[in-house]
Formats: C-alpha cells, structure tokens, sequence
C-alpha cells in the first residue's frame, strides 16, 4: 500500500508529542507493509468522514484515510479521538 500525506495531516502531525510521532510513524510503516493488520484497528468511518477509515495509532490517537485507488491511502487527518469526532 502507499501512503499520501495531505498537507492538513502533515501539519497536525508536526505539532503531536514526539512520543507520539515515532508511534504514529511505526504504524503507517505497519499500514504499508500489511493495511489489514489487527494492531491498526482499522474500521469504517461515519458523518463528517463518511467514506473515509481510520486506524489507532495510540489509545488515543488516530489517523482518518481514505482510498484515493485501490493500492493509495491518502492520509488526511491525525489527532486524538475527542479532536477528531
């Protein structure tokens, strides 16, 4: 799978905690590698992102994607769940 950053995600991202940004770099690593991994958590999203998903990134924290094709994940929100939802 390849991952796109939307520049919203890449500007949320720089401002995480840096614990934070090595988790979030080893899961979107993870994503590539295997996208239906059970660590991500990965599920369906609802109003505001209705056709988007999302994958844990902490306990708190998730990353919002959506297909762009079948092999493309553009990445366009990260936060924590409250931020998000």
């Amino acid at each position: 799978m390849k991952v796109v950053l939307h520049k919203k995600f890449e500007k949320a991202f720089g401002k995480l905690p840096t614990k934070v940004i090595k988790q979030a770099i080893d899961r979107l690593e993870l994503f590539v590698e295997d996208p239906t991994s059970q660590v991500l958590r990965k599920h369906a999203l609802n109003s505001p992102y209705k056709g988007s998903f999302s994958i844990d990134i902490t306990g708190n924290y998730r990353a919002v994607f959506h297909l762009v094709e079948k092999d493309i994940a553009l990445f366009t929100h990260i936060g924590t769940h409250s931020k998000l939802y």
